[in-house]
């Protein structure tokens, strides 16, 4: 049995894609996307008539209309490619506004709803500010799934528990880049510090009954991926998969929600102050977060272009 195989065994596996072929090929549970990796699709031949289809049926919107009508056409054909759920993103560039984001979320989902879609199969991508965390937790009470993305601390982490959001995406390679980048060194295994970081996100939802699901993310190596068997879901890229399926080493069960039911860890009370300041000591969560909002700006600026052409 391939680790792939074995890894399912332990852990529900998302494929981290907006490329349909890789879905059809390692037959994922459910499926995520982000501006990123749709610019990455829609730059392809083979994706081009989708991006056409939907300039063309949607002409005379804004732009940001019809990136919301493109990010729906993609999730409604992966939709029918797998039996969970997809994420979909809101728009970065609304990421400390909460009324917008609301909007937004609240508009994706009419749109699947429109195609057939129910909520359920439907997770809204939302940046894991204070202000994204809000609009979350207003939107789950009207029964829309959140994905809060964009999360590299406990402190963000604990804050999206608390609003109720389904699901967690904690970024385990860009925790890495940066550490990396810091000291110099290489980090393997255990060692890894964005393997800890969803570790420990992963043991203080255990130990306080939180129902919030965590899903490890953005990875650099199966090195990664393996050491985090056992959590609720792992998204990862098609070249990893590949990886994974390439390789018959054993993978060992490494997250148990029962031992980390035992653990000795302090609950920790978040109000805005409070949450701003511990995300502001934590220099690499500061920063990747900032980081990572000026990335998905950027390529949702570049779809823009596109779509103008």
């Amino acid at each position: 049995m391939n680790q792939l195989e074995q890894l399912k065994q332990y852990t529900t596996v998302v494929a981290d894609t907006g490329d349909f072929q890789s879905i059809k090929a390692y037959a994922p549970r459910d499926a995520t996307t982000n501006p990123s990796l749709i610019l990455k699709a829609v730059q392809k031949p083979e994706y081009q008539p989708l991006l056409e289809q939907v300039v063309r049926e949607h002409h005379g919107k804004s732009a940001s209309e019809i990136i919301d009508h493109l990010l729906v056409a993609f999730g409604l054909k992966i939709l029918a490619l797998i039996p969970g759920r997809v994420s979909t993103e809101t728009d970065a560039r609304l990421s400390f506004d909460t009324e917008a984001t609301i909007a937004k979320g609240r508009a994706l989902i009419a749109l699947y709803e429109a195609a057939g879609i129910n909520r359920e199969r439907v997770l809204i991508k939302i940046a894991s500010t204070w202000e994204g965390i809000r609009a979350a937790e207003v939107l789950e009470k009207e029964g829309i799934r959140c994905n809060m993305t964009l999360l590299f601390s406990l402190p963000q982490a604990i804050a999206c528990a608390d609003a109720g959001a389904q699901l967690i995406s904690p970024f385990v390679g860009r925790i890495y880049d940066w550490f990396k980048k810091a000291s110099g060194e290489e980090y393997s295994g255990a060692n890894d510090p964005g393997v800890q970081s969803v570790q420990r996100i992963y043991e203080y939802y255990k130990k306080f009954g939180y129902k919030t699901e965590v899903m490890g993310a953005s990875f650099r190596n199966t090195s990664q991926i393996i050491e985090l068997a056992g959590c609720d879901l792992l998204t990862i890229s098609p070249e990893l998969l590949q990886k994974l399926a390439d390789t018959d080493a054993q993978v060992i069960r490494k997250l148990d929600s029962e031992a980390a039911s035992t653990a000795t860890i302090q609950k920790i009370a978040l109000d805005e102050k409070a949450f701003r300041l511990m995300l502001n000591h934590d220099a690499m969560a500061t920063e990747k977060l900032a980081e990572g909002i000026r990335l998905f700006c950027a390529d949702t600026e570049k779809l823009v272009q596109l779509i103008k052409k």
